[in-house]
């Protein structure tokens, strides 16, 4: 039975942690805003975005992608910060350099912090989703803004200028120090590729106590696309509530995980992580 309009209007309004991402869409709603937007929410966080390119993809590739004027992605930052703020924001798919400059100057003038980098250049299916210049761009004038950067190993790669993915624990603490070098606060070089029985991603922090290796399953799933952003957007939305970066960082693989095992079976490709199928504790 539907309460009655008395009890309605009893309930007093919340006010949720905020979150914004700022990154691309996913037509077929397995990665990018949507993911993130999904994540947001299964953390009790209300979700904000400014979107910056548009990709046409489904579960077998992307067939098409529009990366949109810095100017009307500047003017989405504006319009969420200005008016209902931002407790944490991510950044994902930027598309070039022109997107990265313009983003670099709003988190400046709207104190746009924590902000969680992950530095989306390319697609599992091979298609490339950031320009070379934007690359460069996003060395020079994102980084050094970021709290956190989210690479995955060839992201790292890329970052760190190596012509080659790092292959062990070795080369992803040498790929994760140069990453570091590039001066965001802390990097988070998820290891889900590296051979081996665990999935295996490594922390590293500007003035931290070293190394941290954070280890969980490996998942044998089909459906795993989006991993990157929901992993990204869940540590967003820890920090939104508050939580310090370690603890945002550890919980964040573990719902990722849980999401990966949930995964979700679409279209006649791989399908993507559900983080509606994941709670978080």
């Amino acid at each position: 039975m539907a309460p009655g309009p008395e009890r309605l209007g009893a309930r007093r309004p919340v006010k949720p942690p905020v979150a914004l991402t700022v990154a691309g869409t996913d037509s077929g709603g397995g990665a990018g805003i949507a993911a993130d937007l999904h994540t947001f929410a299964a953390h009790g966080v209300w979700g904000t975005c400014a979107v910056t390119a548009v990709t046409a993809q489904n579960t077998v590739g992307v067939d098409a992608s529009e990366v949109l004027s810095p100017g009307i992605v500047a003017a989405q930052i504006a319009a969420v910060a200005g008016d209902i703020g931002a407790s944490a924001t991510k950044t994902g798919m930027l598309g070039d350099a022109a997107v990265v400059e313009a983003v670099a100057a709003a988190v400046r003038r709207w104190d746009l912090r924590p902000l969680v980098v992950d530095p989306v250049a390319v697609t599992t299916t091979g298609a490339p989703l950031l320009s070379s210049e934007g690359l460069a761009a996003l060395r020079a004038v994102l980084l050094p803004a970021a709290d956190l950067v989210t690479p995955n190993l060839a992201e790292a790669a890329a970052l760190a200028g190596w012509s080659d993915p790092p292959r062990d624990r070795k080369a992803v603490l040498e790929v994760g120090e140069a990453v570091l070098a590039l001066g965001p606060a802390a990097v988070l070089v998820t290891g889900g590729h590296l051979p081996g029985p665990e999935a295996l991603d490594l922390l590293l922090r500007r003035g931290g106590s070293g190394p941290q290796w954070l280890t969980g399953p490996r998942l044998e799933r089909p459906h795993t696309h989006g991993t990157g952003c929901v992993l990204s957007a869940a540590i967003t939305a820890r920090l939104a509530r508050g939580e310090d970066l370690v603890q945002a960082v550890e919980e964040g693989k573990a719902f990722v995980t849980a999401a990966i095992a949930a995964g979700v079976e679409l279209g006649a490709g791989v399908g993507a992580v559900n983080p509606s199928g994941s709670s978080p504790p």
